[in-house]
């Protein structure tokens, strides 16, 4: 493929006009997003207007309620403090899911003997560990926050041990020829090499932690998102449980798209892009 025809347009012309591609390139995405939220949100306006119900409000009652929550200040109170516990609950799971992982996937003998508990884990419901947490150790924030991060710890776990078995050996002992220690091992060896399980389970990790948080809240604690649309649910306030539950949805997109993005990009720009 020849490269494109500059004629004779001056270096800065050229520069500018790349940029300004670059500039549509990126904004594209961005573009595609609002337009296709906007359409849903008139999809949503034209079946509330359609069938009006106090169970079913439109998307301007909602909006409403979300300045009205905004403006006293609970909206960003409450939102702070499932942050908070989502942002606790994921360090917890993922330090400790992928230290088991790695090494379980590291040696056969102790994945044989844990793989059985691996599985029970796996498979108790996520209602049971957090009624049985706060059994145990009361209705406090180590419960809450031990609880999810429980819950949340098997799926890294199984993610991170695939990562291990996939390690290529041959880096390791290029890593011992060198006399590489151990924080240069697990930089330019380890990382680099469980980079996609390590996205992978945080992705996950991140969507599954926040619901977890709302059950969590909604059965034990005073505070936060899913005490509110418990709140609201008794007294029937449909267009408050959306604006909470709305709002921190579009919290964790904001987090999706200007962090966990960048940073995951940032960690494979040294893979080869697809043409």
């Amino acid at each position: 493929m020849s490269a494109p025809d500059t004629g004779d347009r001056p270096p800065g012309a050229v520069a500018d006009i790349s940029s300004q591609s670059s500039l549509a390139t990126a904004l594209t995405p961005v573009l595609t997003v609002a337009v296709s939220l906007l359409g849903l949100c008139l999809l949503w306006g034209l079946a509330a207007h359609a069938w009006p119900s106090r169970a079913f409000p439109g998307p301007g009652q909602v909006w409403q309620v979300l300045l009205a929550e905004a403006a006293n200040g609970d909206l960003f109170y409450h939102l702070g403090a499932t942050l908070g516990r989502v942002a606790a609950a994921y360090v917890v799971a993922m330090v400790v899911g992928s230290v088991i992982g790695v090494l379980l996937g590291s040696h056969r003998s102790a994945d044989r003997f844990f793989a059985p508990w691996l599985v029970l884990f796996l498979n108790i419901p996520a209602l049971v560990v957090i009624v049985l947490a706060y059994i145990w150790f009361g209705l406090n924030e180590a419960a809450a926050i031990g609880a999810v991060a429980v819950n949340k710890i098997p799926n890294v776990v199984v993610t991170m041990r695939e990562g291990a078995r996939a390690i290529d050996p041959s880096y390791a002992e290029m890593a011992a020829v060198y006399r590489f220690g151990l924080l240069d091992r697990v930089r330019h060896v380890l990382l680099p090499q469980l980079q996609p399980y390590l996205a992978a389970a945080s992705r996950s990790g991140i969507a599954l932690i926040w619901k977890i948080v709302l059950v969590v809240e909604l059965l034990g604690r005073s505070n936060g998102v899913g005490f509110q649309i418990y709140l609201y649910f008794q007294l029937f306030d449909v267009a408050a449980i959306l604006a909470y539950t709305l709002a921190f949805v579009a919290v964790m997109l904001v987090i999706e798209l200007l962090l966990v993005q960048p940073v995951e990009r940032h960690a494979t720009r040294w893979r080869r892009r697809p043409a």
